[in-house]
């Protein structure tokens, strides 16, 4: 099954910005990268970037095509939805790397070859009838 991602470019009062869907599990990220920014912010559910993310190992993920491109002036807002803190970290990296290859296709090689612009499909199996759990059998009792 295709999924319809949506890659564009607009322009605001703000100034222009780049914007792209990121999905993992159950979370999915709408992020918009404004260029030509000189400061370097990041708004997540209109909540600053260190607040949304207390733990520095998922601000780390979030930040990682930036640092990996050497980018210093940016500013990205996002709205995440669904899924938990980590997938959605993953889901808004997944969502800049594709904005920024808009943005540079040049940029598209180094982002690729480290798996950022890969959708992760691992998903939750589902429970099948007449089971504990996705894969869990009833157990079995001899008396």
């Amino acid at each position: 099954m295709a999924t319809k991602t949506t890659k564009t470019a607009k322009a605001t009062r703000g100034g222009r910005y780049f914007e792209a869907v990121g999905r993992r599990k159950t979370a999915v990220a709408r992020v918009r990268v404004h260029a030509g920014k000189t400061g370097s912010s990041v708004v997540i559910n209109d909540k600053d970037f260190t607040k949304y993310f207390p733990v520095e190992k998922h601000r780390r993920t979030v930040l990682a095509p930036f640092e990996t491109l050497s980018i210093k002036d940016y500013d990205v807002s996002a709205k995440a939805l669904g899924g938990g803190v980590g997938t959605q970290a993953e889901a808004i990296r997944l969502g800049i790397s594709r904005a920024l290859v808009l943005i540079n296709p040049i940029w598209r090689g180094r982002l690729k070859t480290l798996g950022f612009l890969k959708r992760d499909p691992r998903m939750v199996e589902r429970k099948k009838p007449g089971m504990r759990k996705a894969r869990r059998p009833q157990q079995w009792r001899k008396r």
